[in-house]
């Protein structure tokens, strides 16, 4: 990939950490605990106060249900009578690598196993569908000798899907890559059908970044993490942990929507059906 695709993936993955919101309030926390032991102590004890009650807030409220909705809700489940696609494309993020490697090669997914899950799904459904994993390393510093798709591929045989039908894609760190890379590979005909797998909160962008590559997939959505219930869009979301990890997540998305967009690598600010 060019300097700046480079680049991009680079400043991506150091500014997120940044704008995490449990790292910035854990930050202003921290912030203000330094602050009580000088002559600021009443504004140290502010921040304190501020971030405390802010991680209680993503934590416990049902704001990360409110980020996940409009997410999810973009593109429609796809109904199980649709017409046979051409092929699968599953975009990474489901494999964890590292624990893999370290575990002996024993496949381990992370947070979207629904991606493998219903590709292996489809392809069984679909046995003329030609299935395409895509997904290298999404690390900053490349440490680990097994690459997400090469783990996947290995997991598509386990379950029982021919070696021959599956294509993997190794090199990509992004979703801009997934669709740039992808594309070389399988160099789509017009008028086919291809089927784009991924979480639900993540379809919006991913549909955008294919579009603008000159793919127009059809969205098959996965890993739903809201109900689609009026009760939840007020009920606390306990374990606390989940509730900030699932705001961190979506506020990543809706960041990374508007960065996408604002770098032409969509073909809308909020792609649609």
């Amino acid at each position: 990939m060019s300097l700046l695709n480079d680049l991009f993936f680079t400043l991506s993955k150091i500014l997120w950490w940044f704008a995490a919101p449990s790292n910035l309030l854990a930050a202003v926390i921290v912030l203000g605990a330094l602050g009580l032991f000088t002559r600021w102590s009443r504004g140290g004890r502010r921040l304190v106060a501020a971030g405390a009650l802010g991680l209680a807030v993503c934590a416990v409220s049902p704001l990360g249900t409110w980020l996940a909705r409009p997410l999810e809700n973009r593109f429609p489940l796809m109904s199980p009578a649709m017409a046979p696609p051409t092929g699968i494309i599953v975009l990474g993020g489901s494999v964890n690598p590292h624990t893999t490697e370290a575990r002996g090669g024993q496949v381990t997914l992370s947070g979207a196993p629904g991606r493998i899950t219903e590709a292996v799904a489809l392809a069984r459904r679909y046995p003329g569908a030609r299935l395409v994993f895509t997904g290298g390393s999404a690390a900053l510093l490349r440490s680990n000798a097994i690459d997400e798709a090469g783990a996947a591929g290995r997991l598509f045989a386990d379950l029982g899907i021919a070696p021959e039908r599956v294509t993997l894609e190794r090199e990509s760190r992004n979703t801009f890559e997934n669709a740039v890379l992808t594309k070389q590979i399988v160099q789509p005909k017009p008028g086919k059908r291809w089927l784009l797998v991924t979480s639900a909160w993540h379809m919006p962008r991913s549909v955008g970044i294919f579009r603008r590559a000159g793919w127009d997939v059809v969205a098959y959505p996965t890993d739903y993490e809201t109900r689609g219930t009026d009760r939840e869009l007020w009920q606390p979301i306990l374990p606390a942990g989940r509730g900030l990890d699932l705001v961190d997540r979506m506020t990543r998305e809706w960041l990374g929507l508007l960065a996408y967009r604002a770098g032409g690598r969509t073909d809308a600010l909020f792609p649609a059906p």
